[in-house]
């Protein structure tokens, strides 16, 4: 399998290559150690950050900023979106804050990007 994509691991934006034969993997066109890294992960098990929002009660603002702590498998996205839709907060929150410590099974917790006051 032969995949061609653009790294996002630094600014240069680098015009990879990556064929996949097995468990043998090459990379090309990487600038960086950081390119080959990325395309090897996104070729076998593509991961991402999951960034929304929950609602807050009694707060100063209707709903909170979150994220999950690291990268979870993109093919479980949904299923985190799920997760987060189920949950509210009370406040006070401060940032930082875990509003849940395993979000849909990925073993990433679900954190706060910002603090909300109680009103």
């Amino acid at each position: 399998m032969k995949l061609e994509m653009t790294c996002i691991g630094c600014p240069l934006g680098c015009a990879l290559s990556v064929d996949v034969e097995g468990a043998d993997i090459r990379v090309t066109g990487n600038s960086c150690p950081r390119g080959e890294k990325y395309a090897k992960t996104e070729a076998v098990c593509p991961r991402r950050t999951v960034t929304s929002t929950v609602a807050v009660r009694g707060g100063s603002i209707p709903r909170l900023s979150v994220k999950t702590a690291q990268d979870i498998p993109k093919d479980r996205i949904f299923a985190c979106m799920d997760a987060i839709r189920a949950v509210s907060v009370d406040a006070p929150v401060a940032i930082g804050a875990v509003i849940l410590p395993d979000c849909a099974g990925t073993g990433v917790p679900l954190v706060a990007t910002k603090s909300v006051e109680a009103v």
